[in-house]
């Protein structure tokens, strides 16, 4: 969820309207490194780091975090994601975190407290944008008005009844668009195919959008990174096909391979096997968890 902040900025604003936070329309945004890791055994990663530079005022960085449920972990890790980017940039830093379910949303809005014997060393108050806040949008002129928004819609209210009503406004709005931007309504397919991935909503996605024509099939992400892959590797045979299918849906879902992963991909010669993968590749979040419950004895990370 948090990746269309930084391929499509032009959500910003309106999110941040729904947020209560004023952000001009005309802002510069880039985007900066997500590694915040200072020690190399430790691995720390925002989703997302943005930097925004409005044009009434200082700069300032926008931290977003995608959460699906709640996890008491990160009430630590989003103090120090806030800590550290201010430290090494100098500016000011607001964290938001994108979430599904009301339940997660009124979790993760804090604050977080760090301190002991009565006393706060440092609260944190992450702004969030869930189906709380984030508006229903059951109209396709209005879904066309602002698809970036309406796409982050549908997929906040993802497990909500108003879901299938959205999906509809989404894809006809990205029907119409088709004609004039393919590739910005293809992008918009492809996000909302891959975000819902394998739950009724992404099957009524699918479903909504069986008559794409830019889609080989149906459409899906997964079946288009796995025809490329399996032209481009046939000559290798359908392994090498199967393996160029897994590393291209991961690339396209912006998910770090390491060389260990991808040694184990390439290499790898069990049909069954790599069509597990292909399949895990749609959702996983980490590269490594494409291997849960294989009982392959020596776990990529060499643990």
């Amino acid at each position: 969820m948090h990746r269309i902040f930084q391929e499509r900025p032009e959500i910003l604003t309106p999110v941040f309207e729904v947020l209560g936070v004023p952000l001009p329309a005309k802002a510069i945004v880039d985007a900066v490194t997500t590694d915040v890791t200072e020690a190399k055994p430790l691995e720390r990663r925002v989703d997302t780091v943005l930097r925004i530079g409005p044009s009434d005022g200082e700069d300032f960085l926008l931290a977003i975090e995608s959460q699906s449920a709640r996890n008491k972990e990160k009430a630590a890790s989003w103090a120090y994601y806030v800590a550290y980017l201010q430290s090494k940039f100098g500016l000011p830093v607001l964290l938001v975190v994108v979430c599904q379910d009301g339940a997660t949303a009124k979790w993760a809005a804090g604050p977080f407290d760090c301190g002991t014997r009565g006393w706060t060393a440092q609260r944190t108050y992450p702004l969030v944008a869930g189906p709380d806040n984030l508006p229903v949008i059951t109209d396709a002129r209005t879904a066309g008005k602002n698809l970036a928004l309406a796409v982050l819609s549908a997929v906040a209210h993802a497990r909500s009844p108003e879901c299938g009503a959205i999906l509809e406004a989404v894809a006809r709005a990205v029907q119409e668009l088709h004609d004039a931007d393919p590739e910005t309504a293809g992008y918009f397919a492809e996000f909302l195919d891959i975000t819902l991935g394998n739950t009724p909503a992404g099957d009524r996605w699918r479903k909504d959008m069986s008559f794409v024509s830019y889609f080989p099939g149906r459409g899906t992400v997964r079946e288009t990174a796995y025809l490329e892959g399996k032209a481009e590797g046939e000559a290798e045979g359908k392994a090498a096909g199967e393996a160029k299918g897994i590393l291209s849906v991961l690339e396209v879902r912006g998910v770090p391979v390491d060389e260990r992963v991808r040694e184990r991909i390439t290499s790898c010669t069990d049909l069954a096997r790599m069509d597990a993968w292909l399949e895990r590749s749609r959702t996983v979040e980490r590269a490594e968890d494409l291997f849960a419950g294989d009982p392959d004895p020596q776990p990529v990370d060499g643990s």
